[in-house]
């Protein structure tokens, strides 16, 4: 391992230079990985671990078609690499368990007959293990329970793959039963393509997970901009205007700067009047926000989030209720805008 300084705090991290991707090839060359559900972070794991000439099948249930078929179209062969998931769970050594939350809970005890001695049961999400009294999921003591959770969605861990560059992700090894649990999952961090891997729990990787996709990743983000673009548009500013001012700068150009060198590198590189008022205004956002991200770690560290999941995705309507619920953020003025400016984008 590499010890690197995270600002003051120095921490071990797995690096490409330290865990080749030929030392991963020969961990993983006695194994085949069965990729169980072809949806979200399936495909980009699957397909990165393919070209990377790991040994892949895919588990993903047939009457989901549009998955089955994605599979097809990606290049997996039913009967020879793509399977039904009992079967595929069979065939495998290591079960990367990567349908969503509510899924593996229904899935699970299907799932847990088909495991076998020494197999590895992979996860990219700490979820189902850490709140395991609500999922029902608890593996047997004869498998290795592991942990490789990209820091991105499964569409940027292909996009970042194909460039040649890599998502970061966490690990952990929740059970060691074969001894060889902490390589086994070093080695499939590097072949899905990592950028770097660094240690975690199930729990703290599950409890920042939802904290961050609630907070500054989605919940926090889309709320602030839908308060931002209210208040312009409140105050005569044209839709267009609104819109630039408060998502295709942000998406466009100042995110790009905070990529390449940091927050203080694009507050340097803004305009004088941009960087006076950003740093007067930064402490009274934090002020306001801070009193809300704490009660949202509380709930999800104590479970509430977690019932609201399972409660609300487990409904029999819970798909209609969601298509709802997106259309309706679709169809606001502030992201008909966004469409419209899209099309407006010199093309590349």
């Amino acid at each position: 391992m590499a010890k690197i300084d995270f600002g003051g705090v120095v921490e071990n991290v797995v690096t490409r230079e330290e865990f080749s991707l030929s030392k991963a090839r020969e961990v993983l060359k006695n194994e085949l990985v069965a990729v169980i559900g072809y949806g979200v972070q399936g495909p980009a794991q699957a397909m990165n671990m393919k070209d990377n000439g790991i040994n892949v099948i895919i588990g993903q249930a047939p009457e989901f078609k549009a998955d089955w078929d994605k599979a097809i179209a990606d290049g997996f062969v039913p009967g020879k690499t793509l399977f039904p998931i009992e079967e595929a769970v069979k065939k495998g050594t290591i079960i990367q368990y990567l349908v969503s939350d509510a899924a593996q809970r229904i899935l699970w005890p299907k799932i847990k007959l088909c495991l076998k001695k020494g197999d590895a049961l992979y996860f990219s999400h700490g979820f189902s293990i850490t709140y395991k009294e609500h999922t029902g999921v608890i593996p047997p003591d004869f498998v290795d329970v592991i942990l490789v959770a990209p820091k991105g969605s499964g569409t940027s861990v292909r996009r970042n793959f194909l460039a040649g560059a890599g998502i970061n992700s966490s690990y952990s090894v929740f059970q060691d039963f074969t001894g060889k649990a902490e390589e086994r999952t070093i080695a499939l961090g590097i072949a899905i393509g990592s950028g770097y891997l660094f240690p975690t729990t199930f729990e703290q990787e599950v409890y920042s997970d939802l904290t961050g996709e609630r907070g500054v990743l989605m919940g926090a983000l889309a709320g602030i901009m839908d308060a931002q673009y209210q208040v312009l548009r409140e105050n005569g500013h044209s839709p267009s205007e609104a819109f630039n001012e408060t998502v295709e700068e942000l998406t466009q150009s100042l995110i790009r700067l905070v990529d390449e060198k940091g927050m203080d590198w694009m507050y340097a590189n803004c305009s004088a009047t941009a960087q006076r008022g950003a740093l007067d205004w930064r402490p009274k956002f934090k002020a306001a926000t801070l009193p809300v991200f704490i009660d949202l770690y509380n709930k999800v560290k104590s479970g509430e989030e977690c019932v609201r999941v399972l409660k609300s995705t487990g409904a029999d309507n819970y798909k209609q209720v969601l298509d709802a619920e997106l259309h309706e953020m679709g169809n606001s003025e502030l992201w008909r805008a966004g469409a419209a400016v899209r099309k407006l984008r010199p093309v590349k």
